[in-house]
């Protein structure tokens, strides 16, 4: 079996059986390292920044095919001393590298960098990829990000990116921003929103473009196999309806990351009810705040 067959067999479904660390009391005496990472499944990994280095505290995902690795994202902090992505993901390439050495067969192991949308807090960290060999990172607007995947249709149309016997679609995903992009995994069926959805406040800039996305991916998780739809924060708390405040760095009631199908035709309803009006409208799992 080559490498690439293992990464494309791979069975079973991931670990989401983790705790996240959601900041501490005292940011300044947080024993908890600045990025916390939980291996998914042997080709994925999570990792969030610590709500204790910046209260964004965005989730990133590093993604392993066998001819290169996709890095979703760079978080809110540029300056490695605070924020240590690039050693953190060079090491979790060499670890999988030792793991899958048939990888190094084909030459280089490159490192992809793109992002879920522009926004500051998920492409800070671009920089510490400056220089890295066998590393191209996909600029942050919507023009450089049609350019990279080849989305001509933009936003309609579907687009496909091959990491070597993982192959991901790429749906254009703007109303949150106009360089949105959504990425879905087909190996283990993950569907990454970025800002679109997730437990949080859904800030939406486009009303028309957001519905528009949110129609998109209901039509695509009707066609294809969804297991969890991953955003990129975590800012409501257990209490259906309720949310910490903008800026909070400490969150010890946080729901679960992962998000449904069912939650994402629950969002279909909420924007059928506003009808596209500025205003902020609360449902259990997230609030949607249109024109925030």
């Amino acid at each position: 079996m080559t490498n690439e067959d293992e990464v494309r067999e791979r069975p079973g479904p991931g670990n989401l059986d983790v705790s996240w660390h959601a900041g501490w009391p005292s940011a300044k005496h947080d024993p908890a390292p600045e990025i916390q990472v939980h291996g998914y499944d042997d080709h994925t990994v999570i990792l969030r920044q610590n709500k204790s280095v910046h209260y964004e505290a965005p989730f990133m995902f590093l993604l392993f095919g066998a001819e290169r690795a996709l890095l979703l994202d760079t978080g809110a902090t540029e300056e490695e001393r605070y924020f240590p992505l690039r050693s953190t993901v060079d090491g979790l390439v060499a670890d999988w590298l030792e793991r899958h050495p048939q990888a190094l067969g084909r030459g280089r192991y490159e490192l992809l960098v793109a992002h879920t949308h522009g926004h500051g807090d998920h492409v800070a960290g671009d920089g510490q990829f400056a220089g890295r060999p066998g590393t191209t990172v996909v600029g942050r607007e919507q023009a450089e990000v049609v350019e990279a995947f080849g989305l001509k249709d933009w936003p309609e149309g579907l687009g496909e990116l091959d990491l070597g016997g993982r192959v991901l679609d790429l749906i254009p995903g703007p109303g949150h921003q106009q360089a949105g992009l959504v990425f879905h995994d087909r190996n283990t069926g993950l569907l990454f929103t970025g800002d679109s959805f997730y437990p949080g406040l859904l800030y939406v800039q486009d009303a028309a473009a957001f519905s528009a996305t949110v129609d998109r991916l209901l039509a695509f998780c009707e066609a294809n196999p969804v297991t969890h739809i991953l955003g990129c924060h975590i800012e409501m708390t257990t209490t259906p309806g309720e949310e910490y405040p903008r800026g909070t760095t400490y969150q010890p009631d946080e729901p679960p990351l992962q998000l449904t199908v069912s939650q994402l035709r629950t969002l279909r309803a909420v924007l059928d009810a506003a009808e596209g009006r500025p205003g902020s409208y609360p449902g259990d799992d997230f609030t949607v705040l249109i024109g925030g």
